[in-house]
C-alpha cells in the first residue's frame, strides 16, 4: 500500500517557544485510522526531524494511510528555547500529541521514537491515555534509564541493529522480554545505530507489524 499525502509546514506554540513541525496527511481526505508521532535523535548530535531513520519511519506510516507529525525539540533547527536533557522536551512531545489529538480528533493517536526520540518520547507516549501504541527505534538503553516501561502495558515494537553502539542488542533483549503486554523486538543484523544500508529493512519490520497490530490499514 502507497498513500499519498499531503505535507505541511508548521510552528506549533511549544512551552518554550515554538516548534518547528511537518504534518503529512492523507491525500485521499478521509479519516486516518491512526496519528502519528515520530521524535527525532539526540539534538546536540545532530538530530533533526530530517534524520534519516526519522524520515524512514514516517515515509512508511504515511504509505499506511496515518497522518504524521514530526517537529524539532526546543533548540533544535528552527525551534525555540534551549536543550533541556530530556526533562523539558517531555512537554515538547505533550505539545505535538495535543496538536494532533486536535487536528484528528477521530483517530486513535501512536507514537514512534528513534534513539533519544525513543527515550523521551515512549515514556510520555506511556503515560498519555491518547496513545494507543508505541514504536522504539533504536533504543538507548546502555546509558539511558528506561525502567519507565515496567508499568507500561501499552502493544510496543522495538527495531534494533544488531550492532548498535548505543544499545546491547542483548540488554534491549532482556528488557522487552520483561515487560507487561504486547512487545516485540525486530533485530536488523550486521547494522549499528543508524541502520545504514538497511533503512528498507527498517521500514519493512514497521509495516508488517503495523498491519498485524492495526487490521484496518492492511
Amino acid at each position: 500500500m502507497s498513500v499519498e499525502h499531503e505535507s505541511r509546514n508548521l510552528f506549533l506554540p511549544g512551552p518554550a517557544g515554538r516548534l518547528e513541525a511537518v504534518l503529512w496527511t492523507p491525500r485521499h481526505g478521509k479519516q486516518p485510522p491512526l496519528a502519528a508521532l515520530v521524535c527525532h535523535p539526540h539534538p546536540l548530535f545532530g538530530g533533526t526531524l530530517h534524520n534519516k531513520v526519522v524520515y524512514q519511519a514516517a515515509k512508511t506510516l504515511g504509505s499506511l494511510g496515518l497522518a504524521v507529525l514530526r517537529f524539532n525539540f526546543r533548540g533544535a533547527g528552527l525551534s525555540a528555547g534551549k536543550h533541556d536533557r530530556g526533562i523539558g522536551e517531555r512537554d515538547d512531545v505533550r505539545t505535538a500529541l495535543d496538536f494532533l489529538a486536535a487536528e484528528f480528533s477521530g483517530s486513535q493517536l501512536m507514537l514512534t521514537g528513534f534513539s533519544f526520540g525513543c527515550w523521551v518520547g515512549l515514556r510520555v507516549g506511556c503515560e498519555d491515555a491518547r496513545v494507543a501504541s508505541l514504536i522504539g527505534i533504536g533504543a538507548p538503553v546502555n546509558d539511558s534509564d528506561f525502567s519507565y516501561l515496567n508499568s507500561c502495558s501499552k502493544p510496543k515494537l522495538f527495531i534494533h541493529g544488531s550492532n548498535d553502539q548505543f544499545g546491547d542488542a542483548k540488554k534491549l533483549r532482556e528488557l522487552v522480554r520483561s515487560l507487561p503486554g504486547h512487545n516485540e523486538l525486530i533485530l536488523v543484523q550486521g547494522v549499528n545505530h543508524f541502520f545504514a544500508g538497511k533503512l528498507d529493512e527498517l521500514g519493512a519490520a514497521i509495516t508488517a507489524w503495523m498491519q498485524r497490530q492495526t487490521p484496518q490499514i492492511a
